[in-house]
């Protein structure tokens, strides 16, 4: 896919740098030409220009990128200019914004953002579920579902996926397999090895049960 990434700040930089390493295009943009310069040989391509000049935004392109994140944050004034002139002027597919607060991610939908992140807000609940869970790497998917990755409990070893999914929450399912960097979706037979990361989905609330076999 391709991305840009619009105001490098600490978030912005750490965004496109990653988007880059998971093999993505990404089109980086800021104002502060040191900024720019310190990220260039970490993504596709870095621009340095006033980033709410339509016109310029237009001559790079940007309304051919798949996705645009504007990860401006020092003013949510420019947020809100420059999600309307992605969306409604530009066109561009998708656009996410991240906000401060529950007031501006509602004002950032209305002006045409496709998703909005509150950074303080979702990071805070990551990182509640993560502690809730402390063997598994928790990513929520909505308010009550997600995905979870937990390494084989002792009481799972030598046990059938369909053994481990009868003895659990009706809500609360092993969906694959992780064996390194590969995920297998697995059938009801499989049988558990102790090397193995059991990737689990379902309610929330009832993940945390998955820590007592």
């Amino acid at each position: 896919m391709k991305f840009g990434v619009i105001g490098l700040g600490r978030f912005g930089f750490q965004l496109a740098s990653t988007l880059a390493e998971l093999g993505c295009e990404v089109v980086a943009i800021d104002r502060n030409e040191e900024i720019v310069e310190s990220i260039r040989d970490s993504v596709t391509q870095a621009i340095c220009m006033n980033v709410i000049d339509e016109e310029s935004l237009k001559e790079i392109g940007i309304g051919e990128l798949d996705a645009v994140v504007v990860a401006t944050g020092e003013s949510f004034a420019q947020s809100v200019l420059l999600t309307t002139i992605l969306k409604r002027h530009l066109h561009v597919p998708y656009v996410v914004a991240r906000a401060v607060d529950d007031i501006n991610e509602n004002i950032l939908k209305l002006v045409g953002a496709d998703r909005v992140f509150v950074i303080e807000r979702d990071m805070g609940v990551k990182v509640a579920y993560t502690l809730s869970l402390p063997l598994a790497d928790l990513v929520p998917v909505t308010h009550e579902f997600a995905v979870t990755t937990i390494t084989a409990p002792y009481q799972f070893v030598g046990r059938k996926i369909s053994e481990i999914n009868a003895a659990k929450h009706p809500r609360v399912a092993c969906i694959a397999v992780q064996k390194g960097d590969d995920i297998m979706l697995v059938g009801d037979t499989y049988m558990v090895l102790e090397t193995d990361k059991l990737v689990f989905a379902g309610n929330k609330k009832y993940l945390s049960s998955l820590m007592r076999g």
